[in-house]
C-alpha cells in the first residue's frame, strides 16, 4: 500500500484546512475530510483527537491492520493514501481509543453507507455535474421569498407510497410520480423528512448516522441530485430537514469516536438526551461547528437545495429543555449560550453565501426574535414554524362547536403576534401521529361534517397571514393517522369524498397562488385588516387580507359553527361590488351549494369601522371570501 508523506505544497494545503477545522472556521471541511479521491487512488482522513491509533480497513486490504493512519502537527487528524482503494469498496476506522478499547467505526464523512442493517461506509468520490436547473437558480436569487407564494408538501419518503410488495419507492422511482403529482396540486415546495443515513425507520430519521450520506434506502447522491435538478426544471423547490442537535448513539457511529466526548459534550448531563435516547452534539466546540457548518452547506451547495428546516431548535436553546437533571449556566439561566452562538454562526455563514435560501426554525416556545438578523440579537432564521397558531386552532376544530364560543380566543389570539416572526403555518407529521389521528379524523361529527370542518381549517390557514405547510395524505382527507412503515392510504381516493378533497385541495392552491394579497403582505401589519375578532357568540369572524396594489384585497368571512348565519353585514372599505370568488361549501369543493351567490352591493351603512358595508349568508361551517369587482374611490399605488 502506497502511504504518501505529508510534505509538499499540498501537504502544506491540507494541513491549513486541519488547522482552519480545529478553529472552528473551515466550513468546506468534506472537501478535505473523510474520502477524497486523488490521482492515484483515494486519500482518508479522519478526526480523532484522543485515540492512541487509527487504521484503515476495509476491502481494499482485507480489513487487516497492515495500514495505520498517521497523524503531525497535533492537529489530532489521521490521515493515510490508500491507492488500491476504488469506489464501491467498504471501509471503516479501526480505532484504538483513548483507554486501548478497538471500536470500528463508520467515517463521519462518508458520502455512502452499506444498506442496512449493515453498516460500513463506502468508498465514493463527490461527482461532478454539470446542472441543468439554472432558470429556477436565478430566480431564487432573483425574486424575494418574503413577498411570494410558500405552500410546502411535507413528505416523509419512505411512507408517501408503497409497492404492492410492501417495498418502498427510491427516490429515482418518487422522481417519476412524486414531483408531478405535487406539481399538479399546485404546491411551490417538497419538504423532505431526513433523508441522512439512519439505522432505524422508527426514528422517521431524525436520528442520524451519517450527516454528509444519502440513506442507502433511498439512493445514491446522483439519484438525490437528480430529483433536485427534476424538481427545479417543474418549477419546484426542494427542502430537507437537517438535525443539527442530536445524533444517534448507536456503537458503530459517531458517538464517543476516539473513546471520550468527542462530537458529544463532556458532561454527561449535557451529553445523553433523554427524551429521544440520542447524544447531544457539543456546539461549542470549534471542531464540532465545523463539522456541522459544513454538513449544512454541503446539502445546499452539492444539492441545489433551496433550504433547510432545522430540527429542535428549543433542545439548542434552552439547557432544561430535555427530561431530567440539568445544570444552569454561569448566569443561573437555562439558556444554552453555546447554543445560541452556534446557531446565529450557522445562519449567518449560510446566508453570506446563500441570501436566497430558506433556514427554518422548528422552534416550539416564545424565544423572542428567532427570525430577526444576527445583529439586531435575533438568531438570523428567516422563517419558524408557528406552533402555537398550529396548537391553538387544531385544539378549536377538534372541540364540539358548541362549546367554541367559549373558546374564541384559540382562533383569534394569533393576531396579537402573527407579525412578531416571519411565520410558516404548519400542519405536520407531528400532529397526525402517535393517537392524534389524521387531520380529517380531528374534524368535529359526522363524515360530512369533518370534510366541511376540514375544507374550513385548511381555507382559514390560507388565508391567515404567513406561508404554508401541509403534510401528506392531509390533501385527501385520510382517514387514518400517518403510519412510518406503511404507504399512504391511496386507495381512499376510491370513495368520492376523498376524491373531492384532493379536488379542493388543488383549488385551493391555486386560489392562493393566484391572489397576490395572500402572499405579498404575510410578515407585515400592511396585510392585514381585522374587522371583527370579538363575535363570538355567533362564532364568526371577519378580516382582510391586502396586497401592495391598494385595489388588491380579499375579504375573508369565517363562520366557525354549522349554523348557517344569514343576512350578516359586513363592513368594507369602499363602495360598489363586490363577487363571491370563494365557498367552502360550494358543490365543486365538496359543499353542497350548486350556485355563487351572485353580485352584493354596498350601502352607505357603516359597519365595522369602514363607511360601508354589505351583505352575505354564510353557510354552515363554512368561509366566504369576497374580491373587489367594481370599487371606487381606491387610492393609487
Amino acid at each position: 500500500m502506497d502511504k504518501r508523506e505529508y510534505d509538499s505544497e499540498e501537504s502544506n494545503a491540507l494541513k491549513d484546512a486541519f488547522y482552519l477545522f480545529n478553529e472552528g472556521t473551515q466550513f468546506d471541511s468534506y472537501l478535505t475530510m473523510g474520502c477524497i479521491k486523488t490521482t492515484k487512488g483515494y486519500q482518508f482522513n479522519v478526526w480523532a483527537p484522543n485515540a492512541q491509533s487509527v487504521y484503515l480497513v476495509g476491502d481494499f486490504n482485507n480489513w487487516s491492520e497492515l495500514d495505520e493512519m498517521k497523524t503531525a502537527d497535533q492537529s489530532g487528524i489521521y490521515s493515510i493514501d490508500m491507492d488500491s482503494a476504488e469506489e464501491g469498496q467498504r471501509y471503516k476506522y479501526k480505532v484504538i481509543q483513548a483507554d486501548g478499547t478497538v471500536a470500528y467505526k463508520i467515517d463521519p464523512y462518508a458520502y455512502a453507507f452499506e444498506v442496512r442493517p449493515k453498516d460500513a461506509s463506502i468508498v465514493k468520490d463527490l461527482p461532478e455535474k454539470q446542472w441543468k436547473d439554472g432558470l429556477w437558480m436565478a430566480n431564487r436569487r432573483r425574486l424575494e421569498i418574503y413577498s411570494r407564494p410558500l405552500n410546502i408538501y411535507e413528505v416523509h419518503l419512505s411512507s408517501w407510497k408503497h409497492h404492492e410488495d410492501g417495498s418502498w419507492y427510491t427516490i429515482n422511482e418518487l422522481k417519476d410520480e412524486l414531483i408531478p403529482y405535487v406539481k399538479d396540486l399546485g404546491y411551490t415546495h417538497i419538504e423532505f423528512m431526513p433523508l441522512m443515513e439512519h439505522p432505524l425507520d422508527a426514528s422517521w430519521g431524525y436520528q442520524a448516522t451519517g450527516f454528509y450520506g444519502l440513506s442507502s434506502k433511498f439512493g445514491t447522491v446522483e439519484d438525490f441530485r437528480a430529483f433536485v435538478e427534476a424538481a427545479h426544471q417543474a418549477n419546484l423547490g426542494v427542502l430537507m430537514d437537517w438535525v443539527p442537535g442530536h445524533f444517534n448513539r448507536n456503537e458503530y457511529g459517531i458517538a464517543y469516536f476516539d473513546g471520550t466526548a468527542q462530537f458529544e459534550y463532556a458532561d454527561p448531563i449535557r451529553a445523553n438526551n433523554n427524551r429521544w435516547g440520542t447524544l447531544n452534539f457539543d456546539i461549542g466546540k470549534e471542531q464540532v461547528r465545523s463539522y456541522l457548518i459544513s454538513n449544512a452547506l454541503f446539502w445546499i451547495e452539492q444539492f441545489h437545495i433551496d433550504g433547510l428546516r432545522v430540527d429542535a431548535v428549543s433542545n439548542m436553546l434552552y439547557l432544561d429543555y430535555d427530561l431530567g437533571e440539568w445544570t444552569p449556566n454561569d448566569e443561573g439561566t437555562n439558556v444554552n449560550k453555546e447554543g445560541v452562538e452556534f446557531l446565529q454562526l450557522l445562519n449567518t455563514k449560510i446566508f453570506e453565501r446563500h441570501p436566497d435560501v430558506l433556514m427554518m426554525a422548528e422552534e416550539s416556545t416564545a424565544w423572542g426574535k428567532v427570525t430577526h438578523p444576527v445583529h439586531e440579537g435575533g438568531l438570523g432564521f428567516n422563517y419558524k414554524w408557528n406552533m402555537g397558531w398550529m396548537n391553538d386552532t387544531l385544539k378549536f376544530f377538534e372541540m364540539d362547536p358548541y362549546f367554541r364560543k367559549d373558546h374564541f380566543s384559540l382562533i383569534t389570539f394569533s393576531f396579537m403576534y402573527t407579525f412578531n416572526e416571519n411565520f410558516i403555518l404548519p400542519f405536520s407529521h407531528d400532529e397526525v401521529v402517535h393517537g392524534k389521528k389524521s387531520m380529517m379524523h380531528k374534524m368535529f361529527g359526522d363524515r360530512y361534517n369533518q370534510f366541511a370542518g376540514l375544507r374550513t381549517i385548511e381555507t382559514y390557514r390560507m388565508m391567515h397571514p404567513g406561508k404554508k405547510l401541509q403534510f401528506m395524505g392531509a390533501e385527501y382527507g385520510q382517514f387514518l393517522e400517518w403510519r412510518f412503515d406503511e404507504g399512504l392510504e391511496w386507495n381512499n381516493l376510491n370513495d368520492e369524498a376523498n376524491a373531492k378533497h384532493l379536488s379542493f385541495t388543488k383549488q385551493l392552491n391555486a386560489f392562493y397562488k393566484a391572489h397576490r394579497a395572500l402572499w405579498e403582505y404575510d410578515h407585515s401589519s400592511a396585510g392585514l385588516d381585522i374587522l371583527d375578532a370579538d363575535n363570538k357568540d355567533e362564532t364568526t369572524l371577519y378580516f382582510i387580507r391586502q396586497g401592495k396594489n391598494p385595489r388588491d384585497f380579499l375579504i375573508i368571512c369565517c363562520n366557525f359553527v354549522p349554523i348557517e348565519r344569514q343576512n350578516v353585514r359586513i363592513g368594507v372599505p369602499y363602495k360598489g361590488q363586490y363577487e363571491e370568488v370563494w365557498n367552502t361549501e360550494w358543490e365543486s369543493l365538496g359543499g353542497t351549494w350548486t350556485e355563487a351567490q351572485g353580485i352584493a352591493r354596498t350601502s352607505d351603512e357603516p359597519m365595522h369601522g369602514k363607511e360601508y358595508s354589505l351583505e352575505v349568508i354564510l353557510p354552515a361551517l363554512s368561509i366566504v371570501v369576497l374580491k373587489p369587482k367594481r370599487v371606487y374611490d381606491v387610492p393609487k399605488k
